[in-house]
């Protein structure tokens, strides 16, 4: 990734990737992540607040840093554009939260055991992400005019998004689902946590290892539409990295915190859309206008915020209405 311009030294990489790795060995050793758990709304809003106040204090320390060493103005610049884009990875994973939930109601999932696999697409979705933003920015690099098809592919997909928005996927006919039935031996009874076993000397599959399967898939397809939006906040590398390995770690306590009440903000998806649209636009008019990074962070601060406000609004009238009804 070194054909671009970043802020970071190695130990500056260093540190960061040294800084999940320990978070995640917390959170399968200590905190019990990899043990069946129910996670209650309480547990999520802490850890919901944990991740958040540390992304924060990620920025502020980045910020610090960066002002003592190269000034005010680039410190400022690379702060914005973190919090752009930890906020623009943030709102797109919600769509993430969606989908999961169709998931586990479609396998039947009990909660105590969504928290396991979670965690384990965690650590894929962070795998997978590290190889796809070296891709990009290396692409981006040696091909700077491949950030208008980023664009191009953002405007298609926000319009997209707009067109089916109330259109659920079909989680039982999905092909990656169907591929995995053919190909694996899958074990069609109930085996709580576990992801495999053993019958009469074969290896088989549990339905909780298709779950993850198709969880990994899920945020493969979500990285495709969010990577190439952070470039449009930014080309640094360490700042596209940093902001989408602080929404990913906290997408689980997001997921738990939201899962109970998602039906509440059945709009956001439309501010979701519009918010991909705006972005996709904004690259394909860079040539002739470069929508400051200021201007975007309000532009879909206003999009998630409208979209989640006239969610409640429609959703307490439509209650109200309901009760009068009765």
């Amino acid at each position: 990734m070194t054909g671009l311009e970043t802020i970071a030294s190695g130990p500056m990489w260093a540190g960061f990737v040294g800084f999940v790795l320990v978070m995640l060995a917390l959170d399968l050793f200590v905190f019990g992540g990899n043990k069946a758990h129910k996670v209650s709304v309480k547990e999520a809003g802490i850890w919901s607040l944990v991740w958040v106040s540390m992304a924060l204090a990620f920025n502020g320390g980045l910020w610090w840093y960066l002002n003592g060493t190269v000034g005010a103005e680039i410190a400022d610049q690379k702060a914005l554009e973190f919090f752009s884009g930890y906020l623009i990875e943030k709102a797109l994973s919600v769509d993430n939260v969606f989908v999961f939930l169709l998931i586990f109601t479609a396998f039947q999932v009990p909660q105590q055991y969504q928290r396991r696999v979670l965690i384990y697409g965690v650590l894929g979705a962070i795998v997978m992400r590290a190889v796809m933003i070296s891709a990009g920015a290396w692409v981006v690099s040696e091909f700077s005019w491949v950030l208008y098809i980023f664009g191009a592919f953002l405007l298609y997909t926000g319009m997209r998004m707009l067109v089916a928005v109330d259109q659920e996927p079909d989680v039982a006919n999905n092909p990656v689902l169907r591929f995995a039935r053919k190909h694996l031996k899958v074990s069609e009874e109930d085996h709580g946590e576990k992801f495999f076993v053993t019958k009469a000397g074969v290896r088989y599959v549990t339905p909780l290892f298709l779950v993850l399967i198709l969880i990994e898939v899920t945020d493969l397809i979500f990285a495709v539409d969010s990577i190439p939006a952070i470039f449009a906040i930014t080309t640094d590398p360490f700042i596209v990295f940093t902001s989408n390995m602080f929404a990913i770690l906290g997408l689980r306590a997001l997921y738990f915190l939201l899962v109970d009440v998602a039906d509440r903000f059945h709009l956001l998806k439309y501010g979701l859309a519009m918010v991909l649209t705006f972005i996709g636009a904004k690259m394909l008019i860079m040539p002739w206008y470069h929508v400051p990074v200021q201007a975007s962070l309000t532009v879909v601060a206003v999009l998630i915020a409208g979209s989640c406000i006239a969610s409640l609004i429609v959703t307490r009238k439509g209650g109200a209405k309901q009760a009068r009804s009765e």
